[in-house]
């Protein structure tokens, strides 16, 4: 039987109280890092990498490429402390920006550099794969990668990332309404590319 960790996960809601004390500790945070604190730096590594690196790997997928990601995002964020505007964002938020633009700038220099256009999810390569034959998580990043741009930015940060609608539409620079809209079409996309598969990614789909 499939397992149930490869179903798109839930939501759940930060509460604004979080948001505030997230936001006082990443300013006191930055406040040092704009100092030269590298132990201060290191914490905000440590508390961001990991979700840095998932959206990279699930925008690219490729570890390599979201490894060099990760660095860069966190390089910039050094070198841009002392700019930083607390009040703006927090540093989680700013991680996400940084990380899925730097994805998207790296996707397009892929189109670039191909004739070819990137294998779609549905291609003869991968008709013949079933559940049975890869790691469902596997099966589920191909059909994120056969995704436009903004539609998987969209499905990684709300599905995979819990992000609130809000916080997402903060990351992507768009309304609430226009991230509504690219999820609701990029759900339809995955189901289409999954066929018989979908309901085992995403089972609370309607029909």
């Amino acid at each position: 039987m499939p397992s149930h960790e490869a179903k798109l996960p839930r939501v759940h809601a930060r509460s604004g109280a979080s948001q505030n004390e997230a936001r006082q500790a990443d300013q006191a945070l930055m406040a040092r890092v704009s100092q030269g604190d590298a132990r201060a730096f290191q914490q905000l590594v440590d508390a961001g990498i990991d979700r840095v690196l998932a959206v990279a790997r699930r925008m690219l997928g490729d570890d390599m490429e979201a490894e060099d990601v990760a660095q860069d995002v966190f390089l910039r964020l050094w070198r841009q402390a002392d700019r930083w505007e607390g009040g703006r964002a927090q540093v989680s938020t700013w991680l996400y920006r940084v990380t899925v633009n730097s994805c998207i700038d790296r996707m397009r220099a892929r189109r670039e550099e191909t004739v070819d256009e990137l294998p779609e999810v549905s291609s003869e390569a991968t008709q013949q794969l079933t559940l049975e034959e890869v790691d469902l998580q596997d099966y589920m990043d191909a059909a994120l990668q056969g995704l436009p741009e903004r539609q998987r930015v969209a499905l990684v940060l709300f599905h995979y990332e819990n992000l609130s609608m809000s916080a997402v539409a903060d990351t992507m620079d768009a309304s609430v309404e226009a991230v509504e809209s690219l999820l609701a079409r990029g759900r339809r996309a995955l189901k289409k590319s999954l066929k018989s598969q979908w309901k085992t990614f995403l089972p609370d789909m309607p029909e």
